[in-house]
C-alpha cells in the first residue's frame, strides 16, 4: 500500500491519496530516497496534496537524511526553477520551523533569496524569519544575494534590515567612511 501511496502522491491523484490514507495507510511513508510524503508534494507546487496531508496529520517538519523538509523543498525546486509560496505559507500555518537550516547553516531564507524567489522571500519574511541570521560562513541573506543581483529580493531584505534598524542606510551601517552605497529601484507593481 505505501508504493501505491507514493505513485499518488506523486502523481497528484488527490481522491486516490485520500482514498488510501482513509483505508489506513501510514501516512508517513517515505520513498526510498527518504522523501516523505509532504516534501514529494511541496517540491512539485502541489497546494491540494499538501494541504490533504495536512489534514491528514504528516510531520510537517520531518527532514531527509541531507536535513532537507517540505519547507526547504518548497522554497525552491531546481528540477522547476521555481518555488512555491502558496506552499510555504500554507506549511508555516501548520507550524513549519522556518528556521530550520540545511547544510552549511542555510536557512530557508537565504536559499529563497538565493534563488532570487521574491514571493517566497516575502512569505518568510512576513512570518518573521531572521533577516540578520547567519550560515556558517558568515553570510546573511542579504549577502548571498548580492553577488546575484536579484533587484526585488535585495529591496526586500533591505527593507527588512533597515525595519530593525541595522542594514545600508540606517544609523548603525557598516559602511567605510567615503563608501558609495547603491539604492536599487523597486520595479512598480502591476
Amino acid at each position: 500500500m505505501s508504493e501505491e501511496l507514493l505513485e499518488a502522491v506523486n502523481a497528484g491523484k488527490l481522491m486516490t491519496v485520500r482514498a488510501i490514507l482513509a483505508s489506513g495507510a501510514y501516512a508517513k511513508t517515505r520513498d526510498a530516497a527518504g522523501n516523505t510524503l509532504l516534501m514529494l508534494a511541496a517540491q512539485r507546487g502541489d497546494l491540494a496534496m499538501v494541504e490533504l496531508l495536512l489534514a491528514a496529520g504528516v510531520e510537517v517538519d520531518a527532514v531527509d537524511a541531507s536535513g532537507w523538509s517540505a519547507l526547504t523543498r518548497a522554497v525552491y525546486n531546481p528540477a522547476l526553477k521555481q518555488g512555491f509560496a502558496e506552499i510555504v505559507q500554507a506549511l508555516i500555518r501548520a507550524g513549519a520551523n522556518i528556521e530550520a537550516p540545511i547544510g552549511y547553516g542555510v536557512r530557508p531564507l537565504m536559499l529563497a533569496a538565493g534563488y532570487g524567489e521574491t514571493a517566497v522571500v516575502e512569505v518568510l519574511l512576513n512570518a518573521g524569519a531572521d533577516v540578520l541570521a547567519r550560515n556558517e560562513g558568515g553570510y546573511t541573506a542579504l549577502m548571498m544575494v548580492k553577488q546575484k543581483h536579484y533587484v526585488d529580493v535585495i529591496n526586500l531584505l533591505h527593507e527588512a534590515e533597515q525595519l530593525l534598524g541595522v542594514g545600508e542606510g540606517s544609523c548603525d551601517s557598516k559602511n567605510a567612511p567615503g563608501s558609495n552605497v547603491i539604492t536599487f529601484m523597486k520595479r512598480p507593481a502591476h
